[in-house]
């Protein structure tokens, strides 16, 4: 991708700035609103002045988008014992700290009851947020781990490495060393979207574009794919909240 140019519009009456990013692996514009902003990714050669009439055909979606971002920004952080809430595997699930008399200088995390409970000593110097990240990391990678066999096994090839990561625009990547990434953050999703992703990485490993082959071969893989295409659109900014802002 090339470095970012920033521009602004008005949009009903909102002056709203945004960055536009050429991305050679794009095939159309989209738009990304996330806690960093709103970006436009646009592919290579298409014309930068037809942004703005993008984003005013888009302009009830975006203004949405931009609501719940803001809304997710203004949860505060919860005192002993309060709880904020986070999507876990698609459900709206509480988030609790507890403060507890124990020696142990990190954070247990546990899921319990329904909830989620970040358990912390007096001599924890760990930050919440960084303990409850390391939990959803380890969540998404045993969620991964038990879809992955079934997939690779189908269309017969297999991943030299996977990693589990918190990449900042990407929810996976298939590298030309034939390593799998995935964000930790897709924990965060339903399952149908986990696997939609998985699968689509998968397939990456036998065809490196989006051609119609491509998406063929991975609605015989997921025949849910559409709905977490849908899904996953729908809710981008819910799954990339600050967890600073919970915990």
């Amino acid at each position: 991708m090339k470095a970012a140019t920033q521009e602004w519009i008005v949009l009903s009456g909102r002056r709203l700035d945004y960055d536009v990013v050429v991305s050679k692996g794009a095939r159309q514009s989209r738009i990304r609103v996330g806690p960093g902003g709103v970006e436009v990714v646009q592919p290579s050669g298409a014309n930068q002045g037809e942004v703005p009439a993008f984003l005013r055909r888009n302009e009830s979606w975006l203004l949405a988008q931009l609501d719940r971002v803001e809304s997710l920004r203004s949860l505060r952080r919860p005192v002993r014992g309060q709880s904020a809430e986070i999507l876990y595997r698609g459900e709206s699930t509480p988030v609790r700290v507890e403060y507890v008399d124990t020696r142990a200088r990190g954070n247990r995390v546990a899921w319990t009851d329904g909830e989620i409970v970040v358990r912390r000593g007096p001599q924890t110097q760990t930050p919440a947020a960084r303990g409850l990240e390391s939990w959803f990391r380890k969540q998404a990678r045993s969620a991964i781990a038990a879809y992955l066999p079934e997939v690779t096994a189908r269309i017969g090839r297999e991943p030299e490495r996977v990693y589990v990561m918190g990449q900042r625009t990407k929810w996976g990547n298939c590298s030309s060393r034939r390593n799998l990434s995935f964000n930790w953050r897709l924990i965060l999703a339903p399952d149908q979207v986990l696997r939609y992703l998985v699968a689509h990485e998968v397939v990456h490993l036998v065809v490196p574009d989006h051609s119609a082959k491509f998406w063929l071969t991975v609605q015989s893989l997921c025949p849910e794919m559409e709905r977490a295409k849908q899904w996953l659109s729908r809710h981008h900014a819910e799954l990339t909240v600050n967890l600073a802002s919970l915990v």
